[in-house]
């Protein structure tokens, strides 16, 4: 059995149930949008989100219909941030498949992003899930302010330590934040037991993309994700920060100019890597990252010490470990 799979016990049989209602829910009178649903349905990932959601729901009393709500409402929100990230970053390629820009153009892409945001309106309002729709609106607000901070200081390379968390707690870990959130609040639980699922949701956001962040130091066989391609498209990630941190003046000058370089042979990115190991960049990234996994892990044993809470310690060490 994978890890996932057995992060995935004690709810199960929700998820799998989760399936259909989502489907069901997605559909439409249009029959190009039905079309491309079915092909979005096909490339499902690992399901983190939703199962997130589940198990917080789970640990603190039960799964409701209110928590399938808010797991349909989090996909959808995700979904159409992804769809409109490959407008936006010019993507022909997501989970292995082609990216929906990439077969039916940027216009269809951008109407499909703005479909799944009103379907997830529709979701919340109907069912007078107010608080849901709240803590979701919060994450894509978060979402987009971290996208466009990035994309501001990527210009200048100019991204400090302090900036790329800023960037990473609003890009990544906001969403974390809502799934913990929209879970603890399904299961009819408020107060502290909820601000402590929020700070839970942000360690094991910041973990997960200093993971994502250090594959572009593993191997392209392993990962399936082409070596240095960070570097390639100029992202300014902690590994690269840490080493700027560390090196001298005439150094950093010499890499920055490299980065700058709009065609990046395979030497180029080579050297650039090699800058990153000597000053022990991949090292303190994930030093870092174990820190917020320590911290993810701290906050879990105060709450029930039950399947959920074990899955969700598995979860957090998958986080970290996994390797895609």
């Amino acid at each position: 059995m994978s890890v996932l799979n057995e992060i995935k016990n004690p709810v199960y049989e929700e998820m799998a149930n989760f399936q259909p209602f989502f489907k069901s829910y997605m559909k439409s009178n249009a029959r190009i949008l039905n079309l491309i649903i079915n092909y979005i349905l096909k490339q499902k990932g690992k399901q983190i989100r939703p199962l997130l959601v589940f198990l917080t729901a789970k640990l603190n009393g039960s799964v409701t219909e209110s928590t399938y709500r808010a797991a349909a409402l989090i996909e959808l929100m995700h979904t159409a941030t992804l769809v409109h990230d490959d407008v936006v970053d010019d993507s022909n390629m997501r989970r292995g498949f082609l990216s929906i820009n990439a077969i039916w153009k940027n216009k269809i892409a951008v109407l499909l992003g703005d479909y799944f945001l009103s379907k997830g309106l529709l979701l919340a309002i109907k069912e007078n899930e107010f608080e849901l729709l709240k803590i979701v609106s919060i994450a894509v607000e978060e979402m987009i302010e971290g996208e466009l901070i990035q994309i501001e200081k990527a210009k200048r390379l100019n991204i400090d330590e302090d900036t790329y968390f800023k960037i990473i707690k609003k890009k990544t870990a906001a969403l974390m934040i809502a799934c913990a959130a929209a879970g603890t609040h399904s299961a009819s639980v408020n107060g502290e037991a909820l601000n402590k699922m929020k700070i839970f949701g942000e360690h094991l956001g910041i973990a997960f993309q200093i993971r994502d962040d250090l594959f572009d130091f593993d191997k392209k066989e392993i990962t399936g994700k082409p070596s240095g391609n960070d570097i390639k498209e100029r992202k300014v990630t902690l590994p690269l920060i840490h080493a700027f941190n560390v090196c001298t003046k005439e150094e950093k000058i010499h890499i920055i100019k490299l980065l700058k370089k709009k065609k990046k042979s395979d030497a180029l990115i080579e050297e650039v890597r090699n800058f990153i190991k000597k000053h022990n960049g991949i090292e303190y990234a994930t030093e870092t990252m174990k820190k917020h996994q320590s911290e993810a892990l701290n906050i879990l044993s105060s709450f029930p010490q039950n399947e959920a809470n074990n899955s969700l310690v598995k979860l957090v060490n998958y986080t970290v470990s996994r390797k895609k």
